[in-house]
């Protein structure tokens, strides 16, 4: 079977140095779920509140799952892989999140090729890697990373020609802003006296991850829905659920947006008591790192070996 590359992928024939990603260095937002930020000013957030917008899709990405024009329940599938990835190499959680931002930011600015699904695995796969050589101390190779169900299995060197195209697109942006720069410092405000901070921080990091999937999120930006996560996860608490008032969240740092944190508050209301009915016993992403070596059995798998030559086309 031999299946032509669309225009916009004609960049996956470039050439490039395959260790061009080895030096990354680690990003700037923290990925340690403790309360060790409830000293870190103000004035940093507020800083991080004022860039994120340029860390996330476009305002109409949104609606161009609505109207169809992106395929929701494709990202949904793809996101879903990445966190089992995440699961089974127990890398960190912002490695997950990082992936996730990768593939939408990537998908906002350039239309994948409606081919059999293969694009959007490679892109999936290409995001997973690129974040994890930013976060993680060990890395699978190439290969080893392509488990949990994948239909096809790409080559190194298909996969790095993708990882360029990403970095491209994202114009080499890779140090994000995440809902996870700010999750510890809203902890800390909802909590000054700090009793629940840690428990706040972890129930935040479950409900984020339990909605990443839904597509409905993509028009908050990291800010509103870290401060609308700590907020659904303090009403779990009887001490602080009966004095948590959400329309309050935007006096924790200025440049907080009452009503986009409100919307989102909501959305992941329904989502969290949505999730509890459907999945009770969901695994979701760990919290520590524990890299497992673990190779990975390439016989019986019924998987399709997917090789791009240099003429564009697919064996």
């Amino acid at each position: 079977m031999s299946v032509s590359y669309s225009d916009c992928f004609s960049d996956l024939l470039c050439c490039e140095d395959s260790g061009i990603l080895s030096d990354e260095s680690p990003a700037e937002c923290s990925s340690d779920f403790d309360s060790s930020s409830c000293g870190v000013e103000e004035e940093s957030i507020a800083g991080y509140i004022e860039d994120e917008r340029h860390f996330v899709p476009g305002v109409d990405y949104l609606s161009q799952f609505q109207s169809c024009s992106l395929d929701a329940s494709a990202r949904e599938q793809s996101v879903a892989w990445i966190l089992k990835v995440q699961a089974y190499y127990g890398f960190q959680p912002l490695t997950a999140y990082l992936s996730v931002n990768y593939l939408d930011r990537f998908l906002y600015s350039r239309r994948l090729p409606q081919t059999n699904g293969w694009p959007m695995q490679l892109l999936s796969v290409a995001c997973l890697s690129l974040a994890a050589k930013m976060e993680e101390p060990l890395v699978p190779s190439l290969l080893d990373l392509q488990v949990e169900g994948v239909k096809y299995i790409f080559e190194p060197r298909t996969i790095r020609r993708m990882e360029f195209l990403v970095l491209s697109v994202l114009d080499w942006r890779l140090r994000s802003i995440t809902p996870f720069t700010f999750i510890n410092f809203f902890a800390c405000k909802l909590d000054p006296t700090g009793n629940y901070v840690a428990f706040l921080i972890k129930r935040a990091t479950e409900i984020i991850f339990s909605n990443v999937q839904e597509a409905s999120f993509v028009e908050y930006w990291p800010s509103s829905i870290a401060a609308a996560a700590i907020l659904s996860a303090a009403n779990e608490i009887p001490n602080l659920s009966l004095i948590v008032d959400p329309q309050h969240a935007e006096s924790w740092c200025d440049g907080l947006n009452k009503e986009k944190i409100m919307r989102c508050y909501s959305l992941m209301q329904d989502m969290v008591v949505d999730n509890k009915r459907r999945n009770p016993a969901k695994m979701l992403p760990q919290l520590r790192v524990t890299i497992r070596a673990r190779m990975r059995e390439t016989s019986g798998w019924g998987v399709v070996v997917v090789v791009i030559d240099f003429n564009g086309s697919i064996d």
